[in-house]
């Protein structure tokens, strides 16, 4: 299908409007489309400089291993908040509409990070909940005002337990439901526990975390029977691998998603060897937004998924040396690089036919 933009001219009022229009030009017949963006995106330990005695923060800190000062800290708001400005920019005319964000401390470095000036202009809300994990990293949604009214949120915890029966704290499940231009939708965000300690040893925690996802996924349909989902986050597992494919049955096939299942676009795009994050040579694709199947396009009205990707322009990205290719961090090796994120964001598009 080719695709083309079509120009909205006229007054103030039409320059303000919260989308664009996307033409959809087959032969000389066209459909307009209002467009929506949501994202994702890993922050990389975005902490604010001062010291929290109940986390494990000090190394964050301008007397700490990584001389974490609040120069450091401003180039970092400053780099986070362009990425977010940029991400799904072509076709949509600004920043995304919902976007999921993780390793963050704090609600101050979010108010911060929505304040400074590269997104200020977007009025961005957010909605966090302080969680129990050890390292005091938290999940967070952050909504553009004009597109999206929350009507309820509400922080899930993931229970964990070693094998001697001691609390392993991590984040929670953020789950937020809200009105995308009048349309209801329930968004999870998510931060799955890490692979530390290997692959095997930490896939429980996983699946533990995907078993919430499922259990707050199946309450949402007790209360509604076609409810429009959005599952994101740094799941730290790929899309095919059990957690995904056996406990949540997510799907990357358009054409046989049941009722209940949830498609995951990102899937397609993994089997082709794209990454949102790279370790010891190999690319994995940790970053994902699936959807309920009712998402997929049919001639009912409201909004339906269009595409998918992944946001990893060259700047976001070494340039040179062993690691050239990956990510451009933050610290490397323990050392200050002033980079973005070791992961790539991830986004999708919706449409709506417009009136």
């Amino acid at each position: 299908m080719k695709t083309c933009l079509h120009s909205i001219k006229g007054g103030g009022l039409a320059l303000l409007l919260p989308w664009i229009f996307f033409q959809a030009c087959m032969g000389q017949e066209g459909s307009l489309y209002r467009i929506r963006t949501l994202a994702f995106y890993n922050l990389e330990n975005l902490f604010d400089t001062h010291r929290d005695t109940l986390i494990y923060d000090g190394a964050r800190t301008p007397r700490g291993k990584d001389r974490w000062t609040q120069e450091r800290y401003q180039e970092k708001i400053g780099k986070m908040a362009w990425v977010l400005s940029q991400i799904g920019r072509d076709p949509a005319p600004g920043a995304p509409d919902l976007i999921g964000v993780c390793e963050v401390e704090n609600r101050r470095v979010l108010n911060d990070l929505v304040w400074h000036p590269r997104l200020r202009r977007e009025q961005y809300g957010i909605i966090h909940f302080d969680s129990p994990d050890e390292r005091g990293i938290d999940v967070a949604l952050l909504y553009k005002k004009a597109a999206f009214s929350p009507t309820a949120s509400k922080s899930h915890r993931l229970l964990l337990y070693d094998a001697d029966q001691q609390r392993d704290y991590t984040r929670d499940v953020l789950v937020v439901s809200g009105l995308l231009d009048g349309e209801e939708l329930y968004l999870l965000v998510n931060h799955w526990p890490s692979r530390s300690g290997g692959q095997a040893r930490s896939d429980p925690y996983r699946k533990a975390a995907a078993e919430l996802n499922l259990k707050i996924i199946d309450s949402i349909y007790r209360w509604e029977a076609h409810p429009k989902l959005v599952v994101m986050g740094d799941f730290n597992d790929n899309p095919l691998d059990d957690s995904l494919k056996k406990i949540l049955k997510s799907t990357g096939d358009t054409a046989k998603p049941e009722a209940r299942q949830l498609y995951n676009p990102m899937e397609a795009l993994y089997k082709k060897g794209a990454g949102s994050l790279a370790y010891r040579d190999t690319w994995s694709l940790f970053d994902q937004i699936l959807l309920s199947a009712n998402w997929l396009p049919t001639q009912q009205e409201g909004y339906h998924f269009w595409k998918a990707g992944i946001y990893d322009p060259p700047y976001l990205s070494q340039q040179r040396g062993r690691f050239r290719s990956y990510p451009y961090r933050t610290y490397t090796g323990g050392r200050y690089t002033g980079g973005y994120s070791d992961h790539f964001p991830v986004y999708a598009y919706l449409l709506r036919k417009a009136p």
